[in-house]
């Protein structure tokens, strides 16, 4: 911003310089008046001509300015849409990789349990038919004391 405050402070110099230098060149020179008034015709020509021109300079440069901005604003989105599409499929790898870990672990916990399970149910069914022997042994022996 301080370049167009820069070029805009020059340009409002210039142009009262060249009034100025103008004025004071007409009020000190030996001329006739009808002299006097074709030079500043002249001059008045010549002024037009250099804002016109300072005007189409300005212009151009804002085109350019303005194009240049554009151009920038479009690659920005471009790179942010690949960034964000990166970032979506990254994410989206790490996810499905979490979940086939879950899914791993899941699956290992279920056969570690049913391992467990299995392994109580043949302990028990084990103590079970032992104490089964041991009541039908007891149970011969009070019927063989009681036979006595």
């Amino acid at each position: 911003m301080s370049d167009k405050s820069n070029f805009g402070s020059f340009l409002m110099g210039f142009t009262v310089g060249a009034l100025a230098g103008a004025i004071v060149s007409l009020l000190m020179a030996p001329q006739t008046g009808e002299e006097t008034r074709q030079i500043i015709k002249e001059k008045t020509i010549e002024l037009k001509d250099k804002g016109t021109e300072t005007y189409e300079d300005t212009k151009h440069r804002a085109e350019v300015a303005y194009k240049d901005a554009l151009a920038k604003a479009d690659e920005l989105a471009k790179v942010t849409k690949e960034k964000a599409s990166e970032l979506g499929h990254s994410t989206k790898t790490k996810v499905e990789k979490l979940a086939e870990e879950a899914t791993t672990a899941a699956e290992e916990v279920a056969k570690v349990t049913k391992e467990k399970a299995s392994e109580l149910g043949h302990s028990t069914k084990m103590k079970a038919e032992k104490l089964a022997d041991e009541t039908t042994k007891a149970a011969g022996d009070v019927a063989s004391a009681a036979q006595d």
